[in-house]
């Protein structure tokens, strides 16, 4: 008992810094282990759900020492975003993923290659599409990731991350301080809330998977604060790449 405590510390830990530096993707360590120890998909996916709020916690508690956030934006990711994250943990559990994940998997991959691709993404803050019609583009597309968040959980945040980069114009430690902050503790508490009235949640490995996530969570957010937005964008690229793969192994069994 004890050495399966200490293995899921060490999993949460890693899976948390990873995902604290880079905006996402804790899922890809996290969630395959608990499969792996006998847990259910549903009581896997809610287990690991709950726990992933510590990873916002640990990282709000870093980030918020830095730069506070732009209130007014900060609503708009919450109030977009949110709605989306409650429809997709609740469709989740009733219907197969494997389609969804090999898509999501390819979509991540893609991500990596994009940001690869383009050496001064992200580098440096241009603020952008802030007229109304660039916030209701915006807004539907994290209306969207926010589905994906609460039903598939892996790597979810990646998205949010470039998506910030990308359409708005931060940079990578800005977008990264947004993604942790209202991804991993707003959008992962209202997901942790709907999935954990559908599906039982095992309590027992619960607090040795929040130590090790909001820990993670603290030390992941310290490395992307001090090493900046190139050390950022390189973990990106590569967590990016290794969720994809991840998703499009675990799919393409059951497709094929």
């Amino acid at each position: 008992m004890i050495f399966e405590h200490i293995a899921l510390l060490l999993v949460s830990f890693v899976a948390n810094c990873l995902s604290a530096i880079s905006g996402g993707g804790a899922g890809l360590l996290q969630l395959p282990i608990l499969l792996f120890l006998g847990l259910s998909f549903g009581t896997a996916l809610a287990t690991h759900k709950v726990a992933s709020v510590a990873l916002g916690i640990g990282a709000t508690m870093r980030h918020l020492k830095e730069d506070p956030l732009e209130r007014p934006f900060a609503l708009f990711i919450l109030f977009t975003g949110l709605p989306g994250v409650i429809l997709g943990a609740t469709v989740i559990l009733s219907i197969p993923d494997e389609l969804a994940k090999l898509s999501l998997g390819i979509l991540t991959m893609s991500l990596g290659v994009y940001s690869w691709c383009t050496p001064t993404l992200g580098q440096i803050a241009q603020e952008k599409n802030r007229s109304t019609i660039g916030f209701i583009i915006g807004g539907a597309v994290l209306f969207f990731i926010g589905f994906l968040n609460g039903s598939l959980t892996s790597g979810t945040g990646l998205f949010v991350m470039l998506w910030l980069i990308h359409w708005f114009g931060l940079d990578y430690r800005r977008s990264v301080t947004y993604t942790l902050i209202l991804v991993g503790l707003f959008w992962n508490s209202a997901g942790a809330l709907t999935l954990s009235l559908q599906a039982s949640v095992y309590w027992q490995w619960l607090p040795v998977l929040l130590a090790g996530s909001m820990l993670g969570g603290y030390v992941g957010a310290h490395l992307s604060i001090v090493k900046g937005n190139k050390f950022i964008k390189r973990t990106f690229e590569v967590l990016t790449l290794s969720v994809g793969l991840k998703l499009v192994y675990d799919a393409l069994p059951a497709i094929l």
